[in-house]
């Protein structure tokens, strides 16, 4: 994750500089590559010709040879494939349904358990914490804050960099009470568990980590939406119809309902 830890020895992770240039740019030379005649009418901006283009296919052709171009200078900039960015993606909105399912108030309830006496067949109805269901949950949490975190490394993608190392640093703040919940951070700032520390834990400080607002989890909830929405701007295209289509951010809460 060497391109993480380049940006934890800076303050790059906090800046909050938003450079769209190469937007623009992109957008620019798309437009420059249209014969578009403004003076022709007010309300038909194309010429004869431009029609011409869409009837015979050119227009098509151009839109075609067009992306093919930035994709082979995306590649040879370093930038993050359409793939990468959707996997990227995927993995980060997983983590943010993760961490949510930790603050769910319903896992933190107590409940009832009934116990029988084999002998006198008596039964015994407790209240106790569901303690498997609990440990389900931190463990899909770490899963998930796991792969983000292998994507992000291999990201070339400044907003996505940015948040994955604001979540190693909220980590490194959060380590003490991780650590008494049987959750360390191991190589390559990766999650570890310990089920059997974790469910011997005390409820309380559980609790503190991973509910309410300002939470460890609320925190990695808002990131990992962070870094969804970062990877779907960069993977944005545009459809048939010369729509600008945010693909990503659309087709994958479908994809984590799946997974379910």
């Amino acid at each position: 994750m060497s391109t993480i830890r380049d940006s934890l020895s800076g303050s790059y992770y906090d800046k909050s500089d938003y450079d769209f240039s190469d937007y623009n740019q992109n957008a620019s030379s798309f437009l420059s590559g249209l014969n578009i005649n403004t003076s022709t009418s007010a309300t038909s901006p194309f010429s004869v010709s431009d029609y011409a283009m869409l009837r015979n296919g050119s227009y098509k052709k151009l839109v075609k040879a067009y992306y093919a171009k930035q994709k082979a200078e995306n590649a040879a900039a370093g930038k993050d494939s359409h793939a990468k960015l959707t996997s990227m993606a995927s993995n980060a909105g997983t983590l943010t349904k993760a961490a949510q399912n930790l603050m769910k108030d319903s896992l933190w309830q107590k409940k009832q358990k009934t116990t029988k006496n084999e002998e006198t067949g008596e039964e015994t109805v407790t209240e106790e914490y569901d303690w498997d269901s609990i440990g389900k949950a931190v463990k899909s949490f770490v899963d998930s804050y796991n792969r983000t975190l292998d994507g992000a490394a291999e990201s070339n993608t400044k907003d996505v960099l940015r948040s994955a190392t604001w979540m190693i640093k909220t980590t490194e703040v959060n380590e003490d009470l991780l650590n008494k919940v049987g959750i360390s951070v191991g190589a390559n700032n990766k999650l570890e568990v310990d089920e059997d520390k974790l469910k011997s834990s005390d409820i309380k400080t559980l609790k503190t980590l991973f509910t309410g607002y300002n939470s460890f989890a609320s925190k990695m909830s808002d990131k990992g939406r962070a870094i969804n929405n970062a990877a779907a701007r960069g993977g944005g295209s545009y459809n048939s119809q010369g729509r600008y289509s945010d693909a990503l951010s659309s087709l994958l809460p479908r994809a984590v309902d799946k997974k379910e």
